[in-house]
């Protein structure tokens, strides 16, 4: 019950903020962004008519797709965070506080990409394109990431023709804004790469990723391979995850014990568990003190 009041706040929340992105800044101004609002906004600059009414009729076939696509508790809560949108949009009389038209891509982006990523991370969509996404890549294939994007070209053509090529300038620039903002909720701030380190001195950099750098280590067991030095022998394997911040000073760790020492680095998008440096919480601002013993001098 708990876990349920919190989402249907943080997606209250989240609507709340796309609602005063859309009010204050992109409307006032007939500044599109992607996907199916961007649409919505279109048809409204050419017709007249109000978006409120205009966001569930274009979400309609979307929301459809979603039906076959998603979960049905994901489209239930879909369906509901969209018309709540709508509502608002209709009701609430927040003026334009600003014509600068950068500001208004920016800000208006920043609003509405933070309100689309709190809801999509608990579970609602208030934008289409990416049920549409999921649904073809489904059936052929394609990436999510080129639909979404063929999707939006399209999009951003037809404002070029109807409008002007300047709004739909602006309007790419809000939807990069809207993107990232998207990203940043959905993954979150702190940004962590995983290491995955084949070395002749595995358990040396291991004690000292955990001393210097004061995060969690697993080490595998590799049965063998072959390298630039031949054929390789067994040998442990060493994956840690460390936040970007350290990533530096981890590479000259490590270069300092093996500077023949293989890794891959690779992006995290989420970790739950374990041990590692959240650099941004207080937590991560204390050094762990794990009992391994200072390495002997020779």
């Amino acid at each position: 019950m708990k876990r349920i009041l919190s989402e249907i706040f943080q997606i209250s929340i989240g609507i709340l903020l796309a609602s005063v992105g859309l009010k204050m800044f992109l409307l006032p101004n007939g500044f599109l962004d992607g996907g199916v609002t961007g649409i919505a906004i279109l048809l409204s600059e050419l017709f007249n008519f109000d978006i409120s009414y205009l966001l569930i009729i274009v979400s309609v076939p979307f929301l459809a797709l979603a039906w076959f696509t998603l979960t049905k508790r994901i489209f239930i809560k879909s369906v509901l965070s969209i018309i709540a949108l709508a509502i608002i949009i209709h009701f609430e009389n927040f003026v334009a506080i600003t014509d600068d038209k950068l500001l208004i891509a920016i800000f208006g982006g920043l609003l509405l990409g933070s309100g689309i990523g709190l809801t999509i991370k608990n579970g609602a969509v208030l934008d289409g394109s990416e049920i549409l996404g999921i649904f073809i890549n489904e059936r052929l294939g394609i990436s999510i990431g080129k639909v979404v994007l063929l999707f939006n070209a399209i999009l951003f053509g037809a404002t070029a023709l109807l409008l002007s090529i300047e709004v739909a300038m602006y309007s790419i620039l809000t939807f990069i804004v809207t993107a990232k903002i998207i990203d940043l909720m959905i993954e979150g701030f702190e940004d962590y790469v995983g290491l995955m380190i084949v070395s002749e001195k595995t358990k040396e950099i291991d004690q000292e990723l955990i001393r210097v750098i004061a995060t969690g280590t697993t080490l595998y067991k590799g049965s063998g391979g072959y390298g630039k030095r031949g054929v390789q022998t067994e040998k442990d394997i060493l994956h840690t995850v460390i936040n970007r911040i350290d990533i530096r000073r981890t590479y000259t760790l490590i270069d300092s014990i093996d500077p023949h020492a293989f890794i891959i680095e690779f992006d995290v998008n989420n970790i739950k568990g374990g041990i590692y440096t959240k650099f941004l919480s207080k937590e991560g601002l204390k050094k762990l003190s794990p009992s391994i013993p200072e390495k002997t001098k020779e």
